[in-house]
């Protein structure tokens, strides 16, 4: 009877693995399967995965093109239907976004955009919100303050 105590893998499942090194009977003792001598027989040796023998990898014969502002703050995007979760006059900033998990603390300025209906009056505190967002939001009766957070 197969207990917790006793089970073991099925039969051929678990492969013993390769010892290197261990005498010359084993098959691999001596050079431990790595031949003789050369870059790739040395310890840490081998060649990256883009080597390509010395011609010139295609990576660098690619045309670069513009550049990468490490200096860029990405918006954190909020849409118009995600505000259907909070009550009527209700006020919506950064620490309720955080606490009904639509936003990070520390996950940049907070963008509004037009996505979605929005069937109650709400006052929202946020850094950013599109012209169709701001339009939809005064529609339904709300208020959008931008905030430099």
């Amino acid at each position: 009877m197969t207990k917790l105590s006793n089970l073991r893998p099925a039969k051929g499942a678990v492969k013993r693995r390769k010892r290197l090194g261990v005498g010359s009977s084993s098959g691999k003792g001596g050079t431990c399967g790595k031949g003789h001598k050369g870059q790739n027989s040395r310890s840490g040796g081998g060649v990256p995965t883009w080597f390509e023998g010395g011609q010139i990898p295609m990576i660098r014969t690619m045309p670069k093109r513009g550049f990468t502002n490490i200096f860029r703050v990405p918006n954190q995007i909020i849409n118009v239907r995600d505000l259907l979760r909070f009550e009527a006059g209700s006020t919506v900033d950064l620490v309720v976004l955080v606490k009904a998990g639509l936003a990070h603390a520390k996950g940049g300025p907070v963008k509004l955009l037009a996505k979605g209906e929005l069937d109650r009056a709400l006052t929202l505190k946020i850094d950013a919100a599109s012209e169709a967002a701001r339009k939809k939001v005064e529609a339904a009766g709300g208020t959008v303050e931008l905030v430099k957070g």
